[in-house]
């Protein structure tokens, strides 16, 4: 019978950490992979020399890449963590069963979905039941409006037949574009109904200002944990507390807080969470949601029964073990790998303020750190474009910017700077860098310098 070998991963990943010249991970695939017998042998091998490097928080990349452009645009997406990319591997040749096959190409995929669906129900503090694997964080997003709207017109149809019921939603001015657009659409087509609420200037919500939105066919609110923008990371538990008073759901959107922040569902006590694989090390195209038990959700997926008659579709085994080991990696590494990326956001920050001073430099978000996202620097200065300034520096430093200059039309600023009403002046000039696990120190030292020295030659200039 075919099995799957519990260590096989971290062997490889202890190989590739072996080597005092790191090579990058998939060419050591390509070597150990001709012959799927021979692959744990080739590890086992190399896995006997003495050990240089580690990947940990702090520990540079080995990719060509990273040695020529600083990344720091995590909040973007982040590069698949070298640890993951090895759990996945055996999964892309030798492991290829259906994973609800019964049989010996099946059962250690099933068993690979087994083990990610744990690793990612420890991260959010739930029961493994309570894990359902999708696609995106869209996709999570949409399923939690749509699902919690029609179990509760179906909820109201059954009791109140004679009654026409449109659902009322609650959200922020500063949502994610799959939770806005899903909301507009559904609005406009008269299946619900909708209230954003405000933030301040520091980007939070405050918890009496939805209960004051709330009404009494409100069935969810829905608030992002954290901000991808400015890093704003909102009082959930709070808010929670205020939607079930009210009898209503109360979904979050953690895709940015995960690996950052602790994010326990029974801490938050949330109803429904969305997790987004990308955000904290594993690939793009996988995704989960919490759902508690006992909620009442319809299904937006029909087909065949996996997740436990949930979603329909199988299960794609290769992209869920990523999912999986990058959620062991966010719990055993939570506290280092935070300190170590406020330690780098801080450094950078104090950097710019430095040469750039306190009176044309805003830092955009929650003036108390703690209520930040540790990664997160919003950082604005007065007068510079930033758009052009990362078109400029863009094979050296990627970034984001809070707006863009278009042609033949006015600045565009994004809609969370104009939820915190930053003046135009600085909403041009915002910065948007986030570090993560694998900045180091000589990253924030060259890219502060390279900002600062194009900064400085745009605003002299002018161009």
């Amino acid at each position: 019978m075919s099995t799957i070998n519990p260590t096989a991963s971290l062997r490889l990943a202890r190989a590739q950490a072996q080597h005092k010249t790191p090579k990058p991970f998939f060419q050591v695939f390509r070597k150990n992979t001709r012959v799927a017998g021979r692959y744990c042998r080739n590890i086992r091998v190399m896995g006997a020399q003495n050990s240089t490097v580690r990947y940990a928080p702090g520990v540079k990349l080995p990719d060509e890449e990273h040695k020529t452009c600083i990344y720091l645009d995590y909040n973007a997406t982040t590069p698949i963590f070298p640890e993951v990319a090895d759990e996945m591997q055996p999964f892309l040749m030798r492991y290829f069963g259906n994973p609800s096959s019964n049989h010996a190409f099946g059962r250690p995929c099933n068993a690979a979905v087994k083990q990610a669906r744990e690793r990612v129900a420890k991260l959010v503090g739930a029961k493994q039941e309570e894990i359902v694997f999708t696609s995106c964080g869209s996709e999570s997003d949409n399923w939690a409006i749509r699902g919690v709207v029609a179990a509760a017109v179906e909820r109201s149809k059954e009791q109140h037949p004679e009654r026409e019921f449109v659902p009322h939603i609650v959200t922020s001015n500063i949502e994610h574009p799959a939770i806005e657009a899903c909301l507009k659409s559904m609005a406009s087509q008269g299946a619900l109904a909708y209230t954003e609420v405000g933030v301040d200037k520091e980007g939070l919500i405050q918890p009496e200002a939805v209960r004051a939105a709330m009404r009494p066919e409100t069935v969810l609110v829905t608030v992002m944990h954290s901000n991808n923008e400015i890093g704003s990371v909102q009082p959930i538990a709070a808010i929670a507390d205020v939607a079930h008073s009210q009898g209503s759901l109360l979904h979050t959107d953690a895709a940015q807080s995960m690996g950052k922040v602790p994010v326990k569902a029974d801490e938050i006590n949330a109803d429904l969470i969305t997790v987004v694989g990308h955000k904290f090390g594993a690939p793009k195209g996988v995704a989960a949601l919490y759902i508690r038990h006992g909620t009442s959700i319809k299904n937006m997926f029909f087909g065949g029964g996996q997740e436990s008659g949930r979603r329909a579709g199988t299960e794609n085994v290769l992209l869920i073990a990523g999912i999986g080991k990058a959620a062991e990696i966010a719990e055993r590494e939570a506290a280092e790998t935070s300190a170590h990326m406020r330690a780098m956001r801080e450094e950078l920050s104090q950097k710019l303020l430095e040469e750039f001073g306190s009176e044309d430099v805003r830092i955009n978000g929650p003036h108390d750190a703690s209520k930040r996202l540790p990664n997160t620097l919003s950082i604005s200065i007065k007068n510079l474009i930033a758009s052009q300034l990362l078109a400029e520096i863009g094979e050296r430093v990627a970034a984001s910017a809070g707006a863009a200059c278009h042609s033949g039309g006015g600045p565009a600023i994004s809609a969370v700077l104009k939820a915190i009403q930053l003046p135009k002046e600085y909403a041009l000039g915002t910065l948007r860098l986030s570090v993560g696990r694998h900045t180091t120190r000589e990253d924030i030292d060259e890219a502060g310098t390279c900002i600062i020295e194009a900064a400085k030659k745009q605003l002299s200039t002018g161009a």
